[in-house]
C-alpha cells in the first residue's frame, strides 16, 4: 500500500457527509438487495497490528453503478479495499455482498462468491503470457464452457492483448499490463469489479484510454468500485463518489456534485 503523503490542510468547517443519492430506477433490481444495493459495507474498522487504518467507513456500491474513493495517500482507500476482500478482515463492523454477511470471509471464497479486483501496481506474473495471466483469472470458476466467451469479451476491450497474447506479461508497457490487469479481473465473471489505482504511472493517452474501457465495463452491466488517485478523472466516470481523509469517510455526494464542490476542487482537483 502506497499511502504515505498526509493529506492537504482542510477549512476550518467541514461540510457535513450528505445523504445517499437514490438510484435510478434501471438500478434498484431485485437480486441486489435494498435500493439495488449490491455491496453496503457498515461502520467498518480495520487494524494493521496496533494501527487503527480505518475508523468507521460505511458506503454502498449498487448495481448499474461506478461508486469511486478518493482521498490523499494515507486515507485508507486502499486498505478499504483489502477489507472487501478479505486480505485484511476488519476487528469491527459489517460487510454485506448480495445480502450476504462476508465481513470474515477467506479472499477465495470472496473472489467465488464474484468480487473480483485490478491491484494496485497490478501484480502480474510477469513470466507468464498474456493468455495465461488472463486464464488465471478464471481459476475458481466451474463453468468452463463459458470460457472463450469472456476471453472474446476481454479482446474486444483490449484488442492490443489479442495481438500480444503470448508475450510475456512482464515485457508488456505499463500501459498494456494495466489492460492484464483489467482483463483478468473480467474473466472471473465477476458481479462487481473494485479497480486499484489503474492510471497509476501511466503515460496520459493511456489513462485516457483506461477510463474509456472502465465506462464501457460498467455499461455492460457490471458494477465498479474505483479508487482513484486522480480524482478529476474518477469524478468524470462516476456516478457517486465518497471522500476519504485519515481513515474515515469526509464527504460523500452525487459524483458530478463532488466535482463542483470548492473544498473538494481546492483539495484534490487542483483548483484554486
Amino acid at each position: 500500500m502506497s499511502e504515505q503523503t498526509p493529506p492537504p490542510e482542510r477549512a476550518a468547517e467541514s461540510p457535513a457527509p450528505q445523504p445517499e443519492t437514490q438510484a435510478p430506477p434501471q438500478q434498484q433490481r431485485a437480486n441486489g438487495g435494498r435500493d439495488g444495493v449490491i455491496l453496503e459495507v457498515t461502520d467498518i474498522h480495520t487494524y494493521y497490528g496496533s494501527i487503527h487504518a480505518l475508523k468507521g467507513i460505511s458506503l454502498q456500491v449498487r448495481e448499474g453503478e461506478i461508486v469511486t474513493l478518493i482521498g490523499a495517500n494515507g486515507a485508507g482507500k486502499s486498505t478499504t479495499l483489502r477489507s472487501i476482500n478479505g486480505l485484511n478482515n476488519p476487528r469491527k463492523g459489517r460487510i454485506v455482498f448480495q445480502g450476504k454477511d462476508i465481513t470474515n470471509d477467506p479472499a477465495h471464497s470472496i473472489v467465488k462468491m464474484g468480487i473480483s479486483q485490478s491491484p494496485e501496481g497490478r501484480r502480474l506474473f510477469p513470466h507468464m503470457s498474456v493468455l495465461e495471466n488472463l486464464e488465471m483469472g478464471a481459476f475458481q470458476r466451474t463453468d468452463r464452457q463459458n470460457f472463450k466467451e469472456d476471453l472474446d469479451r476481454v479482446y474486444a476491450l483490449f484488442p492490443r492483448l489479442a495481438e500480444r497474447k503470448t508475450q510475456r506479461a512482464g515485457t508488456l508497457s505499463g500501459g498494456e499490463q494495466q489492460m492484464v490487469a483489467m482483463g483478468r479481473a473480467l474473466m472471473a465473471r465477476p458481479k462487481l469489479v473494485m479497480l486499484d489505482e489503474p492510471s497509476m504511472g501511466l503515460a496520459p493517452i493511456f489513462v485516457e484510454r483506461i477510463f474509456e474501457i472502465v465506462k464501457e465495463i460498467n455499461q455492460q452491466g457490471t458494477p465498479i468500485l474505483l479508487v482513484e488517485q486522480n480524482a478529476m478523472m474518477a469524478l468524470d466516470v462516476a456516478h457517486r463518489g465518497y471522500v476519504m481523509e485519515t481513515g474515515h469517510i469526509a464527504l460523500t455526494d452525487d459524483a458530478k456534485a463532488l466535482a463542483k464542490n470548492e473544498q473538494v476542487q481546492k483539495a484534490y482537483l487542483g483548483m484554486d
